[in-house]
């Protein structure tokens, strides 16, 4: 492990080395950036108009190659991902304080991974995985400051700086962090994430490499949800509770913490030269990652009224995964047959605890580890519109099983309409949370890694889209041995989670309408989706409708000087038995006892833009005090109360 941190490091002080040229005569007069030669102290001179950088040369790329550029303009989709997040979270529900988690409305099962994955899923909203990574070319330095108040004492700021040392080399730091109290006791969250990405590619463009480095944490203090007792003062409105820091929490001395670590290469060498060959191209890849994550749960004193009895005053319970991973693969891309892939992946994982745990009912292993080899392979070919894509994994050997297979058939008609159809097969254990646990409290303690079997994940969609007649989007999925947390205790009594397997199928259908509507200045932005589980319904829980819908106006003032967007939004999804919140595992968990939901969420929003500064104001849920207090973001915790929030995302191009 010492000899791979080693040579990762040497990778990226070689790229660095190798980023250190001298800019000649010839570079400055072909790299199209405009210099204020005043500044350096020379004579002035005419700027080349040829040489200003312009926006579309500002890229942004990820590991697959999927390219964008640097996104200044102010749209509604914008106002859409102003977030904690950053992306729209219309399948989200969020808590009541920014940087708590958030309730999912729609499922999107298009996982890849044959491994299980770590556990805490519900601390997992704002983990950047590898597939959120994003490397950069730019003619100049660039700077991003994405800024917003928080809830109470709170603020979030996200700041990003990457620069071209050369035209080959570029790097990027980034650091998002986040504190907020809440309104609630018990309710203070504090996050970072730390981004260093990297990329290079050499003279001849036939060796390409892409880096990075994370460092997270994600501290949340956990409530518990506010008493049962207390449901009927804050449904009532009850004006001695209108101050939510009056309400009493059901834990008052619990927080728990997600931390992770991952260092990422993925490079390629280009094997013919073009000219050398009848194959147009000959690559070969390697990807290699190192990733440690840790979840700690603690309290300095057990509270046996909500979880039930302990084996210790003193909680301090805490899992660690160390994820070894490398793959190497070739390419071939010919005009005629298309792009092929091949190669192998190895895994090494070690999961679990620092002790064994006894039960009457037997000892609880501490520890799952292994080594795990696989094959993988893809194929893509375009013909005349069309273009077919399909990626495959396979475990070989090992204690896991699995296999993925995603294949997608993409049509365009024109530069507006386009069709796509897939189909995902996916089969893997479920997450390490489900498999293996331990915890001081003595109903917190299972090993089904034996007994588990893997969920088998089909999913065919069919997708519609259009910028100018809307789009749509229709899924069927089928889901066999479903696994699922759920509270084996009644209601009033203390919580008895376990992990199950559903021994039957889970069918469900889902359908989702985009559409914009507009009449000069003013516009409708809408989106519709409809869920329906035919089978399985008292274990996937999900509403049937949820919808968006923002009416907006949106026009230039001041000579063109400013861009104003300004309107209202409306969220709203029907009442169902939304999935209740267990804070020790970090997960959600099924419960068939109470529905929540058919409430509106009323947003008004003020946005503007001047020059490369995006300035949004916006009045969350001001409908809070008179459409009803039975906003619930799952049971026993209540969903945000009005408040207005001011932010701005600012960029520099130096």
């Amino acid at each position: 492990m010492i000899k791979f941190l080693f040579s990762l490091f040497f990778l990226f002080f070689t790229f660095l080395v190798l980023g250190q040229e001298l800019i000649t005569t010839k570079d400055q007069v072909n790299t199209p950036i405009a210099r204020d030669s005043s500044k350096l102290g020379t004579k002035s001179t005419k700027i080349d108009k040829s040489q200003i950088a312009k926006i579309k040369d500002y890229l942004i790329f990820d590991k697959h190659g999927n390219t964008d550029i640097v996104d200044t303009t102010l749209s509604i989709q914008k106002e859409y991902k102003f977030n904690y997040l950053r992306k729209d979270n219309f399948n989200l529900m969020p808590f009541a304080n920014v940087g708590q988690t958030y309730n999912t409305l729609n499922y999107e099962f298009h996982e890849s991974n044959t491994l299980p994955l770590f556990g805490a899923r519900a601390r997992h909203f704002n983990y950047f995985e590898i597939n959120d990574m994003r490397y950069y070319k730019v003619p100049t330095p660039t700077t991003e400051l994405f800024y917003k108040t928080a809830m109470q004492q709170g603020q979030i700021l996200d700041a990003f700086v990457t620069l071209n040392t050369t035209e080959r080399f570029n790097f990027s730091l980034a650091y998002k962090g986040m504190r907020s109290n809440g309104f609630y006791n018990r309710h203070l969250t504090s996050t970072g994430n730390f981004r260093f990405t990297a990329n290079y590619t050499n003279k001849n463009e036939r060796y390409k490499a892409l880096a990075h480095i994370t460092f997270q944490d994600l501290l949340n203090q956990e409530s518990g949800g506010i008493r049962n007792q207390d449901i009927e003062n804050f449904t009532l409105g009850n004006e001695d509770f209108l101050d939510r820091g009056i309400f009493t929490p059901n834990l008052n001395n619990a927080e728990n913490l997600l931390e992770g670590k991952r260092f990422f290469i993925h490079h390629s060498y280009d094997l013919l030269k073009r000219k050398d060959s009848t194959v147009n191209k000959l690559t070969l890849f390697n990807e290699t990652y190192i990733e440690n994550k840790k979840y700690r749960f603690s309290q300095p004193n057990a509270n046996t009224n909500f979880f039930g009895p302990s084996f210790s005053n003193r909680i301090n319970d805490e899992v660690k995964l160390s994820h070894f991973h490398s793959a190497f693969w070739i390419e071939a891309n010919n005009g005629l047959l298309g792009k092929f892939t091949a190669g192998i992946n190895y895994d090494n994982y070690n999961y679990g605890y620092d002790r064994l745990t006894v039960l009457d009912e037997g000892t609880v292993r501490n520890r799952l580890l292994g080594s795990i080899l696989g094959i993988r392979g893809s194929y893509e070919k375009s013909i005349d519109k069309f273009k077919l894509t399909a990626v495959g994994n396979l475990n070989l050997s090992g204690d896991f099983n699995g296999y993925h297979l995603n294949g997608n058939l993409n049509y365009n008609y024109n530069n507006d309409i386009s069709a796509n159809a897939y189909l995902t097969l996916n089969s893997a254990l479920p997450n390490y949370n489900a498999l293996l646990f331990q915890s001081s409290y003595v109903n917190y303690n299972w090993d089904n890694a034996d007994s588990f079997s893997n969920i088998d994940r089909q999913h065919l969609g069919f997708e519609v889209k259009s910028n100018k007649y809307g789009s749509v989007r229709a899924e069927f999925g089928n889901l066999l041995n479903y696994t699922y947390f759920t509270n084996t205790a009644g209601a009033d009594e203390v919580v008895v989670i376990r992990a199950l397997q559903y021994n039957e199928a889970v069918n469900y259908f889902k359908i989702q309408i985009d559409k914009e509507f507009n009449y000069k200045n003013f516009y409708l932005d809408n989106r519709i989706l409809y869920q329906n589980v035919t089978d399985g319904k008292d274990v996937f829980n999900v509403p049937d409708l949820v919808l968006r819908s923002t009416l907006y106006y949106s026009n230039y003032l001041f000579k063109n000087a400013m861009e104003l967007q300004t309107g209202v939004t409306l969220n709203y999804f029907t009442s169902y038995y939304m999935n209740a919140y267990d804070p020790l595992l970090a997960e959600f968990y099924v419960q068939n006892d109470t529905k929540l939901g058919n409430f509106p969420r009323l947003d008004f929003f003020i946005n503007a833009k001047v020059r490369q500064t995006r300035i949004y104001l916006k009045a969350e849920h001001f409908n809070s005090s008179f459409t009803g207090y039975n906003y619930f973001a799952a049971p026993n915790y209540p969903y945000r109360d009005f408040i207005i929030r001011f932010g701005l995302v600012w960029n520099f191009f130096l």
